[in-house]
């Protein structure tokens, strides 16, 4: 309940403040790279802390007609109003211990002028000076709601910095970028809003006021301005203002700001007439300026221009994921009323990717005449009709309840069910936590102990949300119940790929067919496994190119063949050994040999083999194979071969055959698979996964063979078989 409340009102905030949230992250972004810019300017030329305001005042004396001001900025530049020999007057930055004018003072850009009122008022004047403090207040609550939940994510303020499991590239940086810039954004808001309220006079007072009528100490020995003992002691790195006084009255003073306090200084004594010392208030106003605006810390500017673009950045993942989970918890509306329904399926699910499963089994179960009522966890009740409860549940944070789930435990202990039924429990997960499947464990303890529920099914473990799991569980699932459910799943999430540094460990020489075999070592610790995708970048500029590739001794084998105007394929067929390439890893877990199935039919043209290489040596004979190639002559072989020779154990349950385009009966691979037609129906019958890698041209061929086989020899569409996860393809 309390996460689902930061997550609304952090949603609903955000929503609410989109708009001016947008306008002040990008002109803040753009206002925090104009402190850069002023502390890069070559002003600051020596060390201000062994400066005395004296020296600097006798250089400035020396070098023009008179004195009006001299300032320190934020970036630690000197600045003085004069008036020069010839009368001019001038505001410069000067050298502090020469008086040497290194240049003039100019005023705020135009385009920086233009970003900074858009930034304070959006050219509203008072009305937009009041948006503003309302967003930047709105920013502090969404940056608080955000703490929480990113706590809870990540298990507990005790794991803030543990590593971020996520793999979606936009929650995951949410998340990376979130626990590094959340402090930033909430200086940026909680500043933001204090300088707000400071321009509506709704602050304490900073103003501070001198006792301009205080009677100086007479008959004190007179000095020289540069000769003031005060000023003599006083470095510049201490003082940020000093105003000269307008004219030799005895009633005009030398007018000092310093770090702390105010003094008014008697022109030609040096007696301190008057100090003043800043209220607290002063402080807060300076350093809310400081910190919301970068000014002289080119350290804080930048922080300031991440953290602004990253709340843009914030937005858009923000609003992805919304739309994803809205996306994905949009309800069915069942079929059946929770009473005359046969099956309940519950489902518990805080991001809404479990709901793609749950919604898929739903179909599948009507599909075949199931009377199903699905529903959420929370909506636990009684059912007149119900046989079996189905749930599927996610776990959220360290080990909790999905958001809709948390009231299921409590209402199971209330709730009386109306018969007994049997159930059973789908767990969906990540093995990187370590709470894994966590809730999903509590749900199917608590429902092993209730005297009204008996267990159907051992409880499940999805990881990673992977299809091929599940539809293990369903084939499972089938033969237990003697159902013939066809789960159609869509794609869940796309995994983002991280590109890495690998070694040439071998490359053989080109053979008859410009063909050449990769070995490929990775600099770092990476999972993969046969079936899964390389992506090779040959050149800065140039777009990846995949290879689906094999593991053989936790290596890398990849096959290309070098083609005449092929970017990539000339750049992988000409490297040497021991040359590094930049190169990453795509998961491609629907092309992974089947951890079970009667047999396994691999076919493949060309270069396609490269996985099955893999597939067939690390294939412990539990499965039978069969391997199809086609190619262009028996040598376009030789290199294949030569791996199965030297890497393939001793195993009769594994054949292969070569369909050759160009030698002996010169025949492709859909010619072998319509010889064998027979044999080849009775393997789909027999529950035979078919994988296909290779040429488009080839797969389009063989589908429109192994479719009029299925028809003629099993009075069934190839559809059938492929819904059943039977046929496997990765074709380019």
């Amino acid at each position: 309940m309390i996460s689902s409340i930061w997550r609304y009102s952090h949603f609903l905030l955000t929503a609410v403040s989109a708009l001016f949230l947008l306008l002040a992250s990008i002109t803040g972004a753009i206002l925090a790279l104009e402190p850069a810019t002023l502390i890069t300017q070559p002003y600051a030329v020596v060390d201000l802390d062994n400066t005395s305001l004296s020296s600097t005042i006798k250089a400035l004396e020396n070098k023009y007609q008179e004195v009006l001001e001299i300032e320190k900025t934020a970036e630690n530049f000197v600045t003085a109003s004069v008036v020069t020999r010839d009368n001019e007057n001038r505001q410069i930055y000067v050298h502090p211990k020469t008086g040497v004018a290194l240049g003039n003072v100019e005023k705020q850009s135009v385009y920086f002028n233009y970003v900074t009122n858009l930034h304070r008022s959006l050219f509203l004047k008072t009305i937009g000076r009041v948006f503003v403090g309302v967003v930047s207040f709105l920013l502090c609550l969404i940056a608080f709601t955000g703490f929480f939940l990113l706590a809870q994510r990540q298990g507990g303020f005790k794991n803030w910095f543990n590593r971020v499991q996520e793999t979606n590239i936009g929650q995951r940086y949410h998340v990376i970028l979130g626990r590094w810039f959340l402090l930033p954004i909430i200086i940026i808001g909680t500043t933001g809003v204090y300088l707000s309220v400071e321009k509506f006079s709704l602050t304490p007072e900073t103003q501070i006021s001198h006792n301009w009528n205080a009677t100086p100490t007479t008959g004190l020995q007179e000095f020289s301005t540069s000769e003031i003992p005060l000023f003599k002691n006083l470095k510049l790195s201490e003082v940020r203002k000093v105003i000269f006084p307008f004219s030799e009255d005895v009633a005009d003073y030398y007018e000092l700001e310093l770090r702390d306090r105010e003094l008014l200084v008697h022109q030609y004594t040096g007696e301190v007439v008057s100090e003043v010392q800043y209220p607290f208030a002063y402080f807060v106003s300076k350093w809310s300026m400081l910190l919301h605006t970068g000014q002289g810390n080119i350290f804080w500017s930048v922080i300031l221009f991440i953290a602004s673009l990253s709340i843009l950045f914030f937005m858009y993942s923000g609003l992805r994921m919304s739309i994803k989970r809205i996306q994905k918890t949009k309800p069915i509306f069942s079929t059946f009323h929770k009473d005359e329904a046969q099956y309940i399926l519950l489902v518990g699910s805080e991001t809404g990717s479990t709901y793609a499963f749950a919604k898929a089994y739903y179909k599948a179960l009507i599909a075949v005449g199931v009377k199903v009522h699905l529903a959420t966890l929370n909506d636990y009740n009684t059912y007149k009709k119900a046989t079996h409860l189905i749930v599927f549940t996610a776990t959220y944070g360290d080990g909790d309840a999905p958001s809709n789930a948390r009231k299921f435990k409590d209402l199971l202990q209330k709730i009386e069910p109306s018969s007994n039924m049997k159930f059973a429990v789908v767990g969906f997960g990540s093995l990187r936590y370590t709470h894994y499947c966590e809730f999903a464990i509590q749900v199917n303890d608590a429902l092993s102990a209730h005297p009204s529920f008996s267990k159907l099914q051992s409880l499940e473990k999805i990881n990673e949300q992977s299809p091929v799991s599940f539809t293990n569980w369903i084939t499972r699932w089938n033969r237990l119940t003697g159902m013939n459910l066809e789960v159609v799943l869509p794609i869940i999430s796309e995994k983002e790929a991280k590109f890495l540094k690998f070694e040439v460990v071998s490359r053989s020489n080109l053979n008859v067919d410009e063909t050449t075999i990769l070995r490929l070592k990775s600099k770092n610790k990476v999972d993969f496994q046969s079936g899964d995708l390389l992506n090779v970048i040959p050149g800065k500029g140039i777009k990846a190119r995949q290879y689906s590739i094999a593991r053989i001794d936790a290596d890398i084998y990849l096959s290309v063949k070098q083609h005449t105007k092929g970017v990539c394929s000339h750049y992988l067929s000409n490297l040497e050994t021991g040359v590094n390439i930049k190169a990453s890893i795509e998961r491609n877990p629907y092309f992974h040999l089947p951890e079970k199935a009667s047999s396994v039919y691999m076919i493949a043209n060309g270069t396609g083999i490269a996985p099955f290489l893999g597939m067939i040596i690390n294939e412990r004979g539990n499965i039978p194979i069969r391997l199809l190639w086609g190619g262009r002559t028996l040598a376009s072989f030789d290199c294949y071969e030569a791996i199965l020779n030297a890497k393939l154990p001793e195993r009769n349950d594994f054949k292969y055959n070569l369909a050759l385009s160009q030698e002996g009966e010169k025949i492709y691979v859909q010619d072998v698979i319509k010889h064998r037609e027979k044999e080849v129906g009775q393997a789909l019958k027999d529950g035979c996964v078919f994988m296909l890698c290779g040429s488009m041209a080839m797969q389009h061929s063989v589908l429109d063979t192994l479719e009029e086989i299925a028809q003629k020899e099993l009075k069934q569409p190839l559809s059938d078989f492929e819904n059943n996860g039977q046929l496997l393809t990765d074709c380019y």
